[in-house]
């Protein structure tokens, strides 16, 4: 047998930037490879910017799968930052505390961060194993490809509609820089800690936990990977969410640090992608399934949002903004279509006062849209676990 390190090379050899279609030894981004007499293996991985995130698993999965390894860890680090040195072993960033998050001011003035301190990361961030997470039951995340087609809508009256069918209901907010929970199911409030455990907030007969009850309105996150990671693992590990049965994560938009730090820090049941009906939408959810085929996490099916606006004094559809979009992402995906969403100004409505239509309007047109596309979602998960 080949010795360990050339097996390694070879396999990484496999490996290709879709950026560049170079592979990760020819492109030299691969630096610096350790092994152990125990088939331990420890490496850096030069990501840019612009490339696929995805990358490091890429890497990290072509390593796990030849034999004699016993653990993998890939240190990622920005080419534009001084070469590594491996030959001292750097002491790891302690993660941050939000166990202990610091009570309000006096009369409700302020709000403490218990999330970041401002001290740069000096270690290369490890790359962890998923973590299996039982109590939350199925983990269901809503992504879509680009901002502005109602993706958080669609995982609120989603959650809501989950709820009122008698499934137990998490929701994590997990868009870092624009995090709107708190604003659409209308509760804002400093979570508490009990027994060492953050206490989600609950709305409309969910539980919710979001960015947005830790930090100011006006605040922004001005973060990178790595500590997108940090808040979404705690997020999952450190808030007390009891038992659940669906446990759905708000996604950002694309598919970048958020998308991957969620595969990465647990096992993703499965995906719902939003999407409208105009093609430059429909050209960027695709993009984000592609993203979750990559990573292993299966597409349950797309959701077309704003499908259409109904003519209030003739009752027909009114396609503003063009059709069959979601329908055409769904044939070419070789997915089901989970349901269209009409157009309704009381959807924007409730969202901004913390009145999801589901709960407010639930005898609308909308509101039996959610209820039916989760009762698909619910009809997907069974077929695929029981």
């Amino acid at each position: 047998m080949q010795p360990l390190m050339e097996r390694i090379t070879g396999a990484l050899a496999a490996v290709r930037n879709p950026r560049t279609g170079a592979d990760v030894m020819a492109a030299e981004q691969v630096r610096d490879i350790a092994t152990t007499r125990d088939g331990k293996v420890r490496l850096t991985l030069l990501l840019a910017p612009e490339d696929d995130a995805t990358l490091v698993r890429d890497v990290r999965q072509a390593i796990e799968a030849l034999e004699g390894v016993s653990d993998v860890r890939v240190d990622v680090r920005d080419p534009a930052q001084s070469d590594p040195t491996p030959a001292r072993r750097a002491p790891a960033t302690p993660a941050p505390n939000m166990n202990q998050p610091k009570a309000p001011a006096a009369g409700g003035m302020g709000r403490a961060l218990p999330v970041m301190d401002a001290t740069p990361q000096k270690a290369p961030p490890k790359v962890p194993d998923p973590v299996q997470y039982p109590n939350l039951g199925r983990i269901i995340a809503i992504s879509s490809g680009k901002g502005g087609v109602g993706k958080s809508t669609v995982a609120v009256n989603l959650a809501i509609s989950l709820a009122k069918a008698g499934k137990r209901v998490g929701i994590m907010d997990a868009d870092i820089y624009g995090p709107n929970m708190p604003l659409m199911l209308g509760v804002d409030a400093a979570p508490a800690v009990r027994d060492e455990k953050i206490i989600p907030l609950e709305a409309h007969g969910i539980k919710v936990i979001s960015l947005g009850f830790l930090i100011e309105k006006d605040q922004p996150a001005i973060w990178r990977g790595p500590i997108v990671m940090k808040i979404i693992t705690q997020f999952l590990r450190d808030v007390n969410w009891g038992q659940l049965d669906y446990f759905l994560v708000d996604m950002p938009p694309g598919t970048g640090d958020a998308q991957l730090s969620l595969v990465q820090a647990t096992q993703v049941h499965g995906a719902v992608v939003v999407t409208t009906p105009q093609q430059v939408a429909v050209g960027d959810a695709l993009r984000g399934v592609k993203m979750f085929e990559r990573t292993a996490v299966p597409v349950l099916g797309i959701v077309e949002n704003m499908s259409y606006f109904e003519n209030p004094e003739t009752g027909k559809p009114i396609a503003l903004f063009g059709s069959g979009g979601g329908e055409r992402l769904a044939t070419e995906c070789d997915l089901p279509l989970l349901g269209q969403v009409p157009i309704d100004p009381r959807i924007q409505e409730g969202g901004d006062t913390g009145r999801p239509i589901v709960s407010a309007e639930p005898e609308s047109k909308a509101a039996k849209a959610f209820s039916a596309i989760a009762d698909r979602v619910m009809q997907r998960v069974a077929e695929r676990y029981g």
